[in-house]
């Protein structure tokens, strides 16, 4: 069988990222986070996120004093590692063919670092935009693709156990696919 190269303009899928949380949890260094890393992988970025241990406090610390604490945790781990992190992420881009992103943890306070943004286009009739609209019309988006990640980050907050599942099954199918008639 000849190679065909992929004709101009053709989306083409990045290698699959099975046993990418493995690879990443042993290129972290162990003393970086309490736990191994949470890893989430899709077609375009993988994001890494990591916990780390809260700061000490005493006993009179108040609510807004833990969370300025992990915030400063988080700050200060980012601003540390900041290197070896672009090292890992380098290596991981190249062996994935994904962005990474970083994103830490810490008790209750969780920060996002530089993720990817993906644009996408989509065809809507006139009453889901009246939604979108609606949404900025009220101010709680800005514009219509703000109100439509709105959208799409409240289904998948309200769906969460069903997408898990429909993802499972998705994998079951992808893997008899790879196996085979002949397996």
């Amino acid at each position: 069988m000849r190679f065909r190269p992929s004709p101009p303009g053709a989306r083409t899928e990045p290698p699959p990222a099975d046993e990418a949380a493995a690879w990443i949890a042993g290129a972290t260094p162990d003393h970086w986070f309490t736990e191994p890393p949470h890893v989430v992988v899709d077609r375009d970025e993988i994001i890494i996120w990591g916990r780390l241990a809260e700061p000490e406090l005493g006993a009179d610390a108040t609510d807004a004093d833990r969370a300025a604490a992990q915030a400063g945790r988080i700050h200060q781990f980012r601003e540390d590692s900041r290197d070896d992190r672009i090292r890992v992420a380098r290596q991981v881009e190249h062996r994935y063919q994904r962005k990474v992103a970083w994103g830490l943890r810490c008790g209750d306070t969780e920060e996002l670092f530089t993720h990817l943004s993906a644009p996408v286009m989509t065809r809507l009739r006139q009453p889901e935009r009246q939604v979108l609209d609606t949404l900025v019309d009220a101010g709680v988006a800005r514009s219509r693709s703000e109100a439509l990640a709105w959208c799409v980050k409240l289904v998948g907050q309200h769906t969460d156990d069903w997408l898990t599942e429909l993802r499972d099954a998705m994998t079951r199918v992808e893997d008899l696919r790879r196996r085979g008639p002949d397996a």
